[in-house]
């Protein structure tokens, strides 16, 4: 039996919620609602920055999905859904928005054309999980960062900013009270739903739960959802299983041998062959994030080729 509603997490269903030109009302309002902009400061239009949204099939990557934009005022945003909590994720996080940022350079252009990035983030994992002494979170469901002078507390060097949704502290219920709770509460329950809740039942939030509504997908829509619905469960079992072989070999070899026995171990699961080259590089690789990569491509990729290749613009 079909889900009434579709994940909104997953790479195909968010960019069709959010990347879509006909959909750019949607898009705005998370803007407006996540960055807390009311009255004039209000963003009143978008324009996507690239195509690749738009892509009926698009390449289903695993732990990122993004929509990135611009407004009237030149300011950029990049727009992600982190699905997955791996290794060096806030340095994946910072690189990101700071390759906006620089992207925006052309050979004739100069420093001052130069227009403010915003990097959004929303994570469906718990980024920063401290607990104050009364046990709330140390860091809010919904934080906001930017760059602060650490002796008087002036705020400065703006052009680079993030914002964060971190989905596992959303508190609220089944009766999310605020925008931003409804969002949360949107993107944590849509595919639970039979029906739309009175909570989702106006304006931004019900056009965008409409856009889940799986019996609008075409059959071959419907595919490429449930394919990404089992990368992602394959990524997260391949970081279960990751974990797993890294606690055990770990006692031996320590936590990288641990990672890429894990990638090996991945491999030979899937029936998938790995060539003497490969293994010598997976084992003699010392990079955390680059072990962490790989073992999400192992979930999904047909060889171990594809497991080790190096796209040609990574990010």
């Amino acid at each position: 039996m079909f889900p009434t509603f579709a994940d909104p997490k997953t790479d195909f269903v968010f960019k069709r919620i959010f990347g879509a030109e006909e959909r750019k009302p949607l898009l705005i309002a998370l803007l407006n609602h996540l960055l807390e902009l009311e009255g004039p400061h209000c963003i009143r239009d978008v324009q996507h920055l690239s195509l690749e949204q738009h892509v009926a099939v698009p390449e289903l990557k695993l732990s990122i999905v993004d929509v990135k934009c611009t407004d009237a005022s030149g300011r950029r945003f990049v727009v992600e859904m982190q699905v997955a909590k791996v290794e060096g994720i806030e340095k994946r996080i910072v690189y990101n928005a700071s390759k906006a940022y620089v992207m925006q350079l052309r050979s004739a252009d100069t420093y001052p054309g130069l227009c403010d990035v915003v990097g959004v983030t929303i994570c469906d994992f718990e980024l920063w999980p401290d607990r104050g002494q009364a046990g709330n979170p140390e860091v809010p469901m919904l934080s906001r960062w930017r760059m602060q002078e650490q002796h008087s507390g002036a705020l400065g060097l703006s052009q680079v900013q993030y914002v964060f949704l971190e989905l596992p502290k959303y508190a609220a219920g089944d009766e999310p009270q605020t925008v931003v709770d409804r969002w949360a509460y949107f993107f944590r329950e849509a595919r639970n739903l039979d029906v739309v809740p009175s909570a989702l039942s106006e304006g931004p939030f019900r056009d965008a739960l409409e856009v889940t509504r799986t019996a609008t997908f075409t059959p071959e829509e419907w595919e490429v959802y449930e394919r990404a619905k089992m990368a992602e469960q394959d990524a997260r079992g391949a970081l279960t299983v990751a974990r797993q072989e890294g606690v055990e070999q770990g006692h031996k070899s320590g936590e990288i041998s641990g990672k890429a026995a894990a990638i090996l171990t991945f491999l030979a699961a899937r029936g998938i062959s790995v060539s003497a080259e490969a293994r010598t590089r997976i084992e003699a690789c010392r990079e955390p994030a680059t072990l962490d990569r790989w073992i999400l491509r192992a979930a999904t990729a047909a060889s171990a080729d594809d497991v080790l290749a190096e796209p040609a613009n990574p990010g």
